[in-house]
């Protein structure tokens, strides 16, 4: 997975300071501009507006995992928690701008609107992901697990976010791996172990899908 998710730094840092000093609505584009140390129409080439300065790293990161997931995988249930453990990354290596970032947009009802509908982008990325990678999955168990993960995310970032302490990536690898588990698609030792006969047994919470793919991988 690439790892080029950190466009115009600059120009985002010096957005959150003025967003966070003296308001979200207060703030102009010449302002950030000006204390960027670009031109307005540098600003608008880049961005497009103030609010596209907040989420430009989601934009990035969506399709990096767009990429990311484009390239297949032998297990998508994994695939789809690496590409979640991939975002947190991001975010941890600069916590004080993530944080500000957080603080400017509980602050503005349009940023808190702009940021639930960008969490459903990582949640239907996922969801679609899965339904392509697992011919005749139940769409329940697709948008169920995409759910799952996605709200696992959040809830792990949230951590990171509300405190002043870094939250390692292995929280959230333990959380995933927690969920996974609750799904009934985390591999154990046996999954792993090549052998001449195959013996399968599955949890009742496996998606079907799951089992099928497991058949076949081990069959093939």
């Amino acid at each position: 997975m690439h790892q080029n998710a950190e466009p115009r730094t600059g120009v985002v840092a010096a957005a959150l300071d003025l967003f966070r000093a003296q308001g979200f609505d207060q703030t102009s584009v010449e302002q950030i501009a000006k204390a960027a140390g670009v031109s307005r129409s540098t600003f608008f080439r880049q961005f497009g507006g103030k609010e596209d300065v907040v989420f430009t790293d989601h934009e990035v990161l969506l399709e990096e995992l767009r990429a990311f997931l484009a390239e297949g995988h032998r297990d998508p249930w994994e695939a789809v928690c690496q590409a979640s453990q991939h975002v947190f990354s991001h975010f941890a290596r600069d916590p004080e701008i993530a944080r500000l970032r957080y603080q400017v947009v509980r602050q503005v009802p349009a940023l808190r609107e702009r940021e639930i509908v960008t969490v459903f982008r990582y949640e239907r990325l996922f969801d679609e992901y899965l339904r392509g990678a697992l011919p005749g999955i139940d769409p329940l168990d697709a948008v169920g697990f995409a759910a799952l993960v996605t709200a696992v995310h959040n809830h792990v970032l949230r951590q990171l976010l509300r405190g002043t302490k870094r939250v390692a990536p292995t929280v959230l690898q333990s959380a995933l791996d927690d969920a996974r588990r609750r799904y009934g698609v985390l591999p154990d030792a046996a999954d792993e172990a090549p052998d001449d006969m195959v013996v399968a047994v599955f949890p009742r919470a496996m998606p079907i899908a799951e089992i099928t793919r497991r058949l076949q991988s081990d069959l093939s």
